[in-house]
């Protein structure tokens, strides 16, 4: 069935003249390594590509070949709405509902182009695409995409440029490895994107070795100030305002990690960030073990993604989100306390 799948979305794309490939709001690593990957892939084929994303990305991920023609739909709504109209073939990478591309949702939707689905979060909304390749056993967007390729026999299409957008898609979305990654096939795959060349110490170097002054000296305010433990919930969380974000003059990607110093407390199982935004609390959730996030995420917060990491969203003030967030530990606490890790 996956080969069927594999052939029937190489025909549509040597049937499209104009694709577009998108990944989802605030996008990471996996995001935007898996739709560089795509398009530079696509461009070797011979077909004309974008990649598009609605708002910025971190800095430390610019350095990767091909970011500079990464398509802001927030910078030129205008030009991008004319891109994603004109697409014969859209795809959809790292993303699971058309709702997680937020401002770009409405001219997606509008768009006639086929839309394909490439992702592996949980609970994807099937009807917002034309096909679909969802496996949520995968460890990464990246590793997916890997897969599809060498499902359509494009292996050889593969260079340093592409190994190494794939490379930091895997290596970001597994947390260097340490999570989401209890395959075997997740580590041949990044032996093999080694194998072409690339250098992935010096790739780790320019992801995580990178922190900004600022950026660090958040960090340290984070967990000497704003750290706070709920031991009966075996919970911690950290919530940062906008004036505080603003007074360590906060850039994209600078709060990316912060939630998982929080999970590594010894009896904590579930860690969250708060994060005050111009129009919402955004919340990063993390858990161990069996302990599952994206339905705390999907149930209280409008949210959702994997079973140890999801994202939610509160339109409520940063104080009264933390007592929404406080009453759904109470609800929670008997799953809390049954989960192992």
């Amino acid at each position: 069935m996956i080969n069927f799948i594999y052939a029937h979305i190489k025909e549509l794309i040597s049937q499209s003249s104009s694709i577009v490939v998108t990944s989802h709001h605030n996008p990471d690593g996996d995001a935007i390594g898996s739709i560089l990957a795509m398009t530079a892939l696509l461009r070797k084929t011979g077909k004309e590509a974008v990649a598009m994303v609605p708002n910025d990305y971190p800095a430390f991920l610019k350095w990767l070949p091909g970011s500079k023609k990464v398509i802001i739909y927030r910078s030129n709504e205008q030009m991008a709405d004319d891109i994603i109209s004109r697409a014969d073939l859209i795809f959809c990478l790292d993303y699971n509902a058309l709702h997680r591309t937020n401002e770009m949702e409405g001219a997606l939707r509008k768009a006639t182009g086929k839309k394909i689905l490439i992702d592996h979060h949980l609970e994807p909304v099937l009807d917002d695409f034309d096909y679909y390749l969802s496996v949520i056993q995968i460890s990464s967007t990246s590793e997916l995409v890997y897969r599809f390729v060498e499902g359509c026999s494009w292996l050889d299409l593969i260079d340093q440029e592409i190994a190494s957008e794939l490379f930091v898609g895997i290596m970001t979305d597994t947390g260097s490895f340490s999570f989401s990654c209890n395959y075997p096939s997740t580590f041949q795959i990044a032996a093999a994107l080694i194998s072409t060349g690339i250098n992935p110490e010096q790739i780790h170097r320019l992801v995580y070795d990178t922190y900004s002054e600022n950026r660090l000296r958040l960090l340290g305010y984070c967990l000497s100030e704003k750290l706070t433990i709920l031991p009966e919930f075996s919970t911690a969380y950290i919530a940062l305002s906008k004036a505080e974000l603003d007074r360590f003059h906060h850039q994209v990607g600078d709060t990316e990690g912060i939630v998982n110093y929080a999970l590594s407390i010894e009896n904590i199982k579930l860690a969250v960030l708060l994060t005050e935004r111009k129009d919402r609390i955004r919340l990063s959730f993390r858990s161990k073990g069996d302990l599952s996030v994206n339905m705390f995420a999907r149930e209280y917060f409008n949210g959702g993604g994997h079973n140890n990491a999801a994202g939610g969203d509160s339109f409520l003030s940063l104080d009264d989100t933390i007592l929404r967030l406080k009453e759904a530990l109470v609800q929670y606490r008997d799953i809390i306390t049954r989960s192992s890790f």
